[in-house]
């Protein structure tokens, strides 16, 4: 029978995938020791935060803070922290690199092409990840299936061979509609920008609310061609060279 959470019921079928996700989180502990979270702070990041640090602390949890987050991200931020009685690590960008690209090609650089938009995010996404990620077994994502024809090959447990580390990504066969359950049914905070068109909510600058029954991938980098919607931490992506800071 399904559980009562608050005045929302979960049902059998996905208290099935709640209890799935957990075992593999607690199983990826056994195997591989340290591991982290990369938490992206979207509705799936939502779900993971809950299950990790309710069921699973001993996951480590980081964010990154690429200076140019929706506002409502960071109150959110504020809103899990004291829901949680914890602090989330926040990772930044090195300020130089940043400093170096806007000289460069200005302070929106990332608007003139692929190559620009991805060494933006080279310099505040994937280099301050990599650091975060230093000395771990495994890190976890929340990427499910269904997001994009790139995600939906993804496997639960992959090793990272760019990273050196293994990848986990226990809610892949999660549907839209269970994290949006499991968050109704447990009363979390989200984004208000997921009740305003937005699925998938990254800088402010780079996403954009969606028309309904749009593909949830779609608000992201809007003006590029659908196959490179990725920053570089999901590839099958390009990685662009970093621009260097001056000497």
């Amino acid at each position: 029978m399904a559980q009562q959470a608050g005045t929302l019921a979960l049902t059998d079928a996905q208290l099935g995938k709640v209890q799935a996700t957990v075992a593999l989180l607690r199983q990826v502990v056994r195997d591989h020791g340290r591991v982290i979270y990369s938490n992206s702070l979207g509705a799936e990041s939502m779900v993971l935060t809950d299950l990790i640090w309710t069921q699973v602390p001993e996951i480590d949890i980081f964010s990154i803070d690429t200076g140019r987050l929706h506002e409502e991200t960071y109150s959110l931020m504020e809103r899990l922290e004291r829901r949680y009685q914890r602090r989330m690590r926040l990772v930044y960008p090195d300020a130089q690199a940043i400093e170096a690209y806007t000289g460069e090609h200005g302070i929106n650089g990332f608007y003139n092409g692929l190559a620009e938009r991805q060494t933006c995010c080279h310099i505040r996404k994937i280099e301050p990840f990599k650091r975060a990620i230093a000395g771990y077994g495994a890190w976890v994502t929340g990427v499910r299936h269904e997001q994009s024809a790139t995600r939906a090959l993804a496997k639960s447990v992959d090793f990272d061979t760019p990273n050196g580390l293994y990848k986990v990504s226990p809610i892949l066969d999660w549907t839209h509609d269970d994290v949006w359950a499991y968050i109704r049914a447990h009363k979390l905070p989200y984004n208000p920008l997921h009740d305003k068109g937005f699925p998938s909510i990254g800088c402010s600058p780079c996403t954009r609310a969606v028309e309904p029954g749009a593909d949830s991938r779609s608000g992201r980098w809007w003006w590029e061609n659908s196959d490179s919607k990725e920053c570089g931490l999901h590839p099958k992506v390009r990685v662009v060279a970093t621009a260097k800071a001056p000497a």
